[in-house]
């Protein structure tokens, strides 16, 4: 891996409502290097949308450590936190809910441009139909409203806005979650050929596997708010080391219909954080779990170079296997 661009320690977030306290995510630690493409998967619930918007600081992280580029981001102020924005930006899941109906798709694309200061009105506006070119839209689509366009159109204004203001560092939440299975393929090609021409560093959040294994070079698994298992994307999905991992990994349709794969149902669903489970989070779930296992809670270890798990069976020299 490159050098760090990001690098996050002991990430939580809680949230206090009517007297009891909810832990969103706990002690979550992880690098992305530079030019790095790293993917953040899990179930529905799991904590990836809080984690992407954490260490943007769209919400404020309860305790922990996010680092960008060396400079602390927790102890930014408002205003010096306004003026690193620019090198990191945010593509959000709904590509309508996230646009104006109000505005232009000038007025959205130069809305930050403003906000920081950039330019004149004429500056702020060719750098938007720059921006649209580069997604594929054509200049003219400034004089436009977000109505007017597809779903996928949409998502690529979305994308458009996130390079108007030229940033390193880009959260992609669920990007193509929102889009028809034919649009999808267009829109991820999309993101991996600009993230390959501009050498963006990207977080990409999906609960697709298939598409992670296609455009990240990491992954990290993520339950009910803490880290299972990292790895690099092709030896995560030829070797899967944690329960978890496989499990989710068993669960990827097959484009060959003879093909026999051994499916690990999971039992139940995602806990709720209000009421965790004891010792590891995954334990009421996992086809491996031990008696201890709900009396400690597993530290994220490195197993192999690269590589990173969460689980008792470690601790004790047993295989998950």
């Amino acid at each position: 891996m490159s050098a760090p661009l990001l690098e996050v320690r002991d990430l939580a977030k809680q949230y206090t409502t009517r007297g009891s306290t909810l832990t969103i995510l706990q002690n979550i630690s992880f690098d992305i290097g530079k030019g790095e493409v790293v993917g953040l998967v899990g179930e529905s619930g799991s904590g990836k949308t809080t984690i992407g918007r954490s260490v943007l600081r769209l919400i404020e992280p309860s305790a922990g450590s996010v680092r960008f580029d060396g400079t602390e981001l927790t102890e930014l102020s408002a205003s010096q936190m306004r003026r690193a924005r620019p090198r990191m930006q945010y593509i959000f899941q709904d590509p309508f809910a996230s646009l104006s109906p109000r505005m232009t798709i000038g007025e959205i694309l130069t809305e930050g441009l403003k906000i920081q200061g950039t330019g004149n009105s004429k500056e702020r506006l060719d750098r938007a139909r720059k921006a649209l070119e580069q997604v594929d839209l054509p200049a003219d689509a400034v004089n436009r409203y977000a109505h007017e366009f597809s779903g996928g159109q949409r998502q690529r204004i979305g994308i458009a806005r996130a390079l108007t203001l030229q940033p390193e560092f880009i959260v992609a939440d669920e990007p193509v979650s929102a889009l028809d299975v034919s649009i999808q393929a267009q829109v991820i090609n999309l993101l991996r050929d600009l993230q390959q021409r501009l050498g963006l560093t990207m977080l990409f959040i999906s609960h697709d596997l298939a598409v992670v294994e296609y455009i990240c070079d990491r992954v990290i698994v993520l339950y009910l708010g803490r880290v299972m298992e990292i790895a690099p994307s092709a030896e995560l999905y030829a070797d899967p080391h944690h329960p978890y991992t496989r499990a989710l990994l068993s669960a990827i349709p097959s484009p060959d219909p003879d093909a026999h794969r051994n499916r690990q149902i999971l039992k139940g669903d995602i806990p709720s954080p209000a009421n965790p489970p004891s010792g590891c989070v995954f334990r009421t779930r996992c086809p491996k779990a031990i008696s201890r296992c709900a009396e400690v809670v597993p530290e994220l270890r490195e197993t192999a170079p690269g590589r990173f798990k969460a689980c008792i069976r470690d601790d004790l020299n047993g295989s998950v296997s």
